[in-house]
This record gives structure tokens, C-alpha cells and sequence, in this order.
């Protein structure tokens, strides 16, 4: 489930990623419930983008990823009530989620492999650059 993309300043980007594994027989009970879950979700203020991701080759494990405008949007998410049924759902899981938030320093694009093939051989971009 992805939201369509919302320009922002990269330097206020956070993504939020949560991995939870569970049995087969709870597989399709944690699909629904996540799929349920990242409705409100991804309408929640400073939610960019918000989507359930599945593994091809380990269907047990499932990914909810976020990205979050601001850090109080993040927190703002997190202090939610519906915040609470996704700590729940991590409950299902046959051990603990992984959880993690990422702050983005910058984000580049086509520009930056423009401007890398059509550098002289040996000049690198600096990293500020990136």
C-alpha cells in the first residue's frame, strides 16, 4: 500500500520500519490486521508515504515502512491510540519486531548520476554534495 509521493526537505525526513516474522498459521491474520492498520495511518499529519511489504522469499516476514515529514510528526504517531493495535500486532509475531527510525540526511536523484558520469575521471562528489 503505497501513498502517492510528497515533496519534503530532506533533512526533516524519518522513516520509520518495523519487521515482524510469525508462524504460518498466523500469516494471513497479521496480513489483514497490518493492511487494516496502515489505513488511518497513512492519512495521519506529516505522513508522507506508508505501505505493508511481504517477503517473496520468506512469506512470514512482513515490513510496515513510513515516512515521516517532521519528528514531531513521528512522535505525534507514535503517542497515538491507534499506535497501540500496531504494538499489539508486533505481539503476534514468533519473536521481537524490529523497529527502527532513520533520519535522512539528504536525498539525491538523477541529478547526482548526471553530474558523477559527467565529472572528470577522479573527481568524486563530496559528500555534502549527496
Amino acid at each position: 500500500m503505497a501513498v502517492g509521493r510528497r515533496t519534503v526537505k530532506a533533512s526533516q525526513l524519518i522513516l520509520e520500519s518495523v519487521r515482524i516474522r510469525v508462524t504460518p498459521t498466523k500469516r494471513e491474520q497479521l496480513r489483514r490486521a497490518l493492511a487494516a492498520w496502515a489505513g488511518p495511518a497513512e492519512v495521519e499529519p506529516g505522513c508522507l508515504s506508508c505501505r505493508i511489504l511481504q517477503q517473496d522469499n520468506d512469506p512470514q516476514t512482513f515490513y510496515f515502512e513510513a515516512r515521516w515529514k517532521t519528528q514531531d510528526d513521528l512522535l505525534r504517531h507514535l503517542r497515538a491510540d491507534h499506535y497501540k493495535r500496531l504494538l499489539v500486532l508486533m505481539e503476534l509475531g514468533s519473536g521481537p519486531p524490529l523497529v527502527e527510525f532513520h533520519t535522512v540526511a539528504g536525498t539525491a536523484g538523477l541529478e547526482l548520476i548526471q553530474r558523477v558520469r559527467n565529472a572528470r575521471p577522479g573527481a568524486e562528489p563530496d559528500s555534502e554534495e549527496i
